[in-house]
């Protein structure tokens, strides 16, 4: 009896065991498949987390790019609104400038009306001065006079040109009256033209010599003609001649002296 209750004991366990072993090979194989998937899963979440990480750098990139951009848009803004500023000034300059011109145009305007008659005054005084001054170079002075008169009735010359001519006349015989000067030219003597040397001293003296020496003339301001003149007076007056030809050194010369009605 008792051999029999062990013999069924052991027949249990053995039943039980093998029960056991039968049981736990099934879980051993789910154990295995669920750690493929959580492989499977690391592997797509490392797989997805590097796809993110790529898309984080893409971006950050992206804003230092823009950042970038930022900041160079901002110092252009920068210069500009200094530069507008500088263009707002000079502008403002610019249209006091025009505000300034435009009044300068009105008073030139004026100043023409008022220097157009003056310089008409002055040309006809030099022209009256020249016809009693000393009778010398008298077609060139004259000619100049009547240049001085056409001009003035010309509309493409600017009047402060017209006046820088009429300005340089008046230069031109302030000049006469402190140069020595000899030129040569025609004159009537005893009713025929005779080829002379003219000797002109500032406008103290006037006087000629024939080519030959012979005859000698003083020009007498006062009764405007020419005066027979001493041989007394022949050295110095080709001493004149060459000096103001520049043919000898500057010297002292005696001359007659003109009498000047041109006052």
């Amino acid at each position: 009896m008792t051999l029999s209750k062990i013999a069924q004991a052991c027949l249990l366990l053995s039943l039980s065991t093998t029960s056991l072993i039968s049981d736990a090979t099934p879980t051993l194989a789910d154990n295995d498949k669920q750690l493929s998937q959580v492989v499977d899963a690391g592997k797509e979440i490392n797989q997805s987390a590097s796809q993110s990480q790529q898309r984080v750098n893409a971006i950050n990139e992206q804003i230092q790019t823009k950042s970038q951009q930022f900041k160079t848009i901002n110092k252009e803004i920068d210069g500009l609104t200094v530069y507008n500023q500088q263009m707002k000034t000079q502008v403002a300059n610019q249209l006091k400038e025009l505000d300034q011109i435009a009044v300068s145009m009105e008073q030139v305007s004026i100043i023409e009306r008022q220097v157009s008659p003056l310089m008409a005054r002055m040309i006809e005084t030099l022209a009256n001065f020249i016809t009693l001054d000393v009778q010398f170079l008298t077609t060139e002075r004259n000619k100049r006079i009547a240049d001085l008169h056409s001009m003035m009735e010309r509309a493409d010359v600017a009047i402060s040109e017209k006046f820088r001519r009429v300005l340089a006349a008046y230069q031109i015989e302030v000049d006469y009256g402190r140069t020595i000067e000899a030129y040569s030219g025609l004159i009537d003597i005893d009713g025929s033209d005779q080829n002379v040397d003219f000797l002109r001293i500032g406008r103290v003296s006037l006087v000629y010599q024939t080519r030959d020496g012979q005859k000698l003339g003083l020009w007498d301001n006062a009764s405007k003609s020419w005066q027979p003149l001493s041989a007394q007076y022949r050295l110095d007056i080709n001493k004149g001649l060459r000096i103001a030809r520049k043919q000898l050194a500057p010297d002292l010369i005696i001359v007659p002296v003109t009498q000047n009605s041109a006052e």
